[in-house]
């Protein structure tokens, strides 16, 4: 398929052929789900931790006789039903993590960019270059093009001088092609790749 092509000050740049096996399937969200919750949930911390009735500080002293006070038999106040004792069987620290193979990784990626190519949300930009980092410059010309919450996927590279001037801009996100994932291309609102990133994820994606 053909895409038109525009510059950072919004004239026409031509167009770019888009891989239809790449920008032209029928997005799953079964799929866009899998890899999504594969990216969150090793992303997630796994810190959380509460602890257990050996590791509250509390005296070993059986705390009443065994018999003859009509209650249940207790040996600490660590218990878990006491106030202040132990939790019984909480949250450990551990990996949230699950494997996913590289080839259905492959696969969401592609119904990612096929999502925003059906949802008429993808731009393709001739380059993502500027002679000076200057946020303000980008700044307005991110408000012409009417881009709000927008992520840019360059080729192997990213211009320093681009890089430095839209992280100062809110909303605005720069990642090289390699950077490219699913979760940070479905987030955003207009999705813009430069005609190197276009090549360059063809490439990594065929």
């Amino acid at each position: 398929m053909k895409a038109d092509a525009i510059k950072l000050d919004g004239k026409a740049a031509g167009s770019v052929d888009l891989d239809d096996a790449i920008f032209g399937l029928e997005p799953r969200a079964d799929i866009l789900h899998r890899v999504v919750r594969w990216q969150r949930n090793n992303a997630q911390a796994g810190t959380h931790k509460v602890k257990t009735r050996s590791e509250v500080k509390y005296s070993t002293k059986k705390i009443y006789r065994q018999k003859g006070t009509g209650g249940a038999r207790h040996g600490a106040r660590s218990a878990p039903i006491f106030r202040g004792g132990g939790v019984y069987k909480g949250p450990t620290v551990r990996s949230h993590g699950h494997d996913l193979t590289k080839k259905f990784r492959k696969l969401g990626l592609r119904h990612a960019l096929s999502a925003k190519v059906a949802a008429g949300e993808l731009v393709v930009l001739d380059a993502a270059d500027l002679k000076d980092a200057k946020t303000s410059a980008l700044a307005k010309q991110v408000a012409n093009l009417g881009w709000k919450r927008a992520l840019v996927i360059d080729g192997a590279e990213v211009n320093a001088n681009f890089a430095q001037a839209a992280s100062n801009l809110n909303g605005l996100d720069v990642l090289p092609s390699m950077g490219a994932n699913v979760y940070d291309i479905l987030k955003s609102d207009t999705l813009v790749l430069t005609k190197a990133g276009v090549e360059a994820l063809e490439a990594r994606l065929k």
